[in-house]
Order: structure tokens, then C-alpha cells, then sequence
């Protein structure tokens, strides 16, 4: 079993996010308690994938079109921890 952490702030960007969003988060968590990342990398709909640049170490899973969950993997403990959950911009600048 993984263990997941939480941010601090997490907690007041759930209580904003869509419902389809948030079901798709606890499912997103099921699936790491469970089997860890490498289970999420099994489903194809979670796209989950290595961040590269500033985000370098850490990981992306789509929880639908437009919300990302950003995560870390600690390697040595079977620990995830859930940094951020966001709206991804698409738009370029």
C-alpha cells in the first residue's frame, strides 16, 4: 500500500473543483494507494507523465480536459506526495 500526503493547501482548492473533477481526484487515489504510480501509468485516460523544466522530479495525471494533479514520488519510502491540483492553461503566450 502507498501512502499519500496532501498539501496544506490542497484542501481549499478541493472544495472548488467541479464535481467530476474531484470523484476523478478520489479514483486517481484509489489507483495509487493500491498500485502506485505504475498503476496509473497502466490507463491511458489519467496521461500520467515525468514534468520537465522547472517541475523536473515530479509528475502529471489528467483528471479530465482541463485539471491537472502534480505529484512526487518519494523513491526510498512508498510515499506520494500531492502538491498541487490545477486548471491546466492551454493557451500560448
Amino acid at each position: 500500500m502507498w501512502e499519500i500526503y496532501e498539501h496544506r493547501r490542497l484542501a481549499r482548492i478541493l472544495e472548488r473543483l467541479p464535481e467530476p473533477v474531484l470523484k476523478r481526484y478520489e479514483k486517481w487515489k484509489d489507483i495509487i494507494r493500491i498500485s502506485g504510480p505504475q498503476g496509473l501509468r497502466r490507463i491511458k485516460g489519467f496521461h500520467d507523465e515525468a514534468l520537465r523544466g522547472e517541475w523536473k522530479g515530479h509528475r502529471s495525471s489528467r483528471l479530465g480536459l482541463q485539471y491537472r494533479v502534480i505529484y512526487q514520488v518519494e523513491a526510498d519510502e512508498v510515499i506520494v506526495y500531492v502538491l498541487d491540483l490545477n486548471a491546466h492553461d492551454y493557451r500560448r503566450k
